[in-house]
């Protein structure tokens, strides 16, 4: 009975394999896979030559392995968030609107209580944390909301709503007839993306497909979107053979006094990929291993060029029709490494890098920290760090990685808004009894549970060596991107050279 519903799962998962097309490096070329001269690779093709097989399955390859996982990622402490049911909008649009109002990372109330909370001394849990016997209770200043700043805007144009987004008329044609959208791709915080044919072009043009993106109707987006064209087109010069993994621009125009970019078409991104053949689960540790490839070597291609993307997660990473080949895109938030504007809400929260958070001057390594919440994410089908506010997510992060160093908390412009005078960090909770804010002072040594713990299954669990070796060597690797001082974090060229990658 047992060995029939193995091949009934089988089936089902053969049923979305992907097993007739190849995996590569580098799109655009033959899909046999590379080998130089008597076996040997060159050093400098090193880091382009896919690692993985000629092909993988999306899906976890047996029931075990994804009970496995599921079990393993399970929080007893915080709510997990699946990652194919997150809409990252709502948080960018809540992050939003506490930038523009200027709100601190506090409580919203007028005042706060204040918990002091000693650490208990048990061996077995080092967080075990519970109240001393004498709790001290004291009321906060008063919290201050300054007023919202205007958004500075343009004419709205007659064909956008309200918040400046171009209202889309499927069949509509753009660019004097050259293109005629067909379908609405989705919204962002900046732009409406669309799939269009070409009617218009040179020969061979005629007929394609296309996305492009309608930038809002502000000024504050227009130039935004003139910077992403831009990084675009440096990136693009940068790679001239389309080796590297970076959605390509092909042209820009404005339409009714909107901002237009042209871009190549392709499939579904990853948080799409999660949902449809690993939902709950993640995918197969192969198709997470050829993912994480590619979208190295797009890090490695931002690192050369000194762009920080500052935006990475699954939604903002396509693949192809076959699944095999994945796009880094939107760099609507992107901007060379000079620029180092500090702000607590720049990327994503969920992909949020503690430097980011605390307002340590922050370098192209708070992409390298996005890859590694995004490469979790895949494999489990989880969120890895689901923190509702700035304040949660750091909780989240020292549960995981344990306490940041003092060095790097003196030098954060907002630490004194988390930690106190001691070291203890400041955790932001609601009452479950009266739902209101309380702070509690958390004193963290040692990590909670590591992501070993997370995710190497038990000694019950019976895997192969290599599966074993395998997931050990993911687990080393998540381990480096997610280093809680930037300085220490891994870099583009070291994760290449990974075994995880590199077998």
């Amino acid at each position: 009975m047992r060995e029939s519903l193995r091949a009934q799962a089988r089936r089902r998962h053969q049923a979305l394999d992907l097993a007739t097309h190849s995996v590569v490096g580098t799109p655009g070329v033959s899909n046999t896979p590379l080998e130089a001269p008597s076996g040997l690779i060159s050093k400098r093709d090193s880091v382009s030559i896919s690692p993985t097989p000629a092909n993988f399955n999306l899906a976890k390859e047996n029931e075990e392995e994804a009970t496995q996982v599921k079990e393993q990622t399970q929080d007893g402490v915080h709510e997990q968030v699946l990652a194919a049911d997150y809409d990252p909008s709502l948080d960018r649009r809540e992050d939003e609107q506490r930038r523009v109002r200027g709100e601190p990372d506090k409580p919203a109330d007028d005042t706060q209580m204040i918990e002091e909370e000693e650490e208990e001394e048990d061996v077995d849990d080092m967080f075990a944390l519970v109240a001393s016997d004498k709790k001290k209770v004291k009321k906060a200043k008063k919290v201050v909301k300054p007023s919202a700043p205007a958004l500075i805007t343009t004419t709205l144009d007659s064909a956008a709503d309200p918040e400046g987004y171009y209202q889309i008329i499927l069949g509509e044609q753009l660019d004097g007839g050259r293109y005629q959208v067909f379908s609405s791709l989705g919204k962002g915080m900046f732009a409406i993306v669309v799939r269009a044919r070409v009617l218009q072009g040179e020969p061979g043009e005629v007929g394609k497909e296309v996305a492009i993106k309608i930038v809002r109707c502000q000024e504050s987006m227009y130039k935004a979107g003139l910077k992403e064209a831009q990084i675009l087109n440096k990136l693009t010069e940068a790679d001239p053979e389309d080796k590297k993994h970076i959605v390509r621009l092909e042209r820009t125009f404005e339409h009714r006094g909107h901002l237009c970019l042209v871009f190549e078409s392709l499939s579904m991104n990853l948080r799409d990929v999660v949902k449809r053949f690993g939902k709950d689960v993640g995918l197969n540790i192969k198709a997470v291993r050829a993912y994480a490839h590619q979208l190295l070597l797009a890090m490695s291609l931002l690192r050369k060029c000194n762009i920080m993307h500052a935006d990475i997660k699954p939604d903002n990473i396509l693949v192809n029709e076959q699944k095999t080949v994945l796009k880094l895109c939107d760099l609507g938030s992107a901007s060379d490494a000079s620029e180092n504007e500090i702000t607590p809400y720049l990327v994503s929260r969920f992909y949020r890098a503690p430097e980011i958070i605390l307002g340590v001057p922050y370098d192209p390594a708070l992409d390298i920290w996005s890859v590694g919440c995004t490469l979790y994410e895949l494999y489990t089908g989880k969120i890895l760090f689901p923190g509702r506010s700035n304040n949660q997510m750091l909780l989240l992060m020292m549960e995981l990685k344990g306490r940041f160093n003092s060095k790097m908390i003196k030098k954060a412009r907002f630490g004194d808004m988390y930690f106190d005078d001691l070291g203890a960090f400041q955790s932001v909770e609601k009452d479950r009894v009266t739902g209101a804010d309380v702070v509690r002072q958390v004193h963290i040594t040692k990590p909670a549970r590591d992501l070993r713990q997370r995710l190497m299954p038990p000694s019950s669990v019976k895997m192969k060596d290599d599966e074993a070796k395998l997931l050990a060597s993911f687990v080393d690797l998540l381990d480096k991107c997610l280093a809680l001082d930037p300085a220490k974090r891994i870099t583009p060229k070291e994760a290449l050279v990974h075994p995880f990658i590199r077998g």
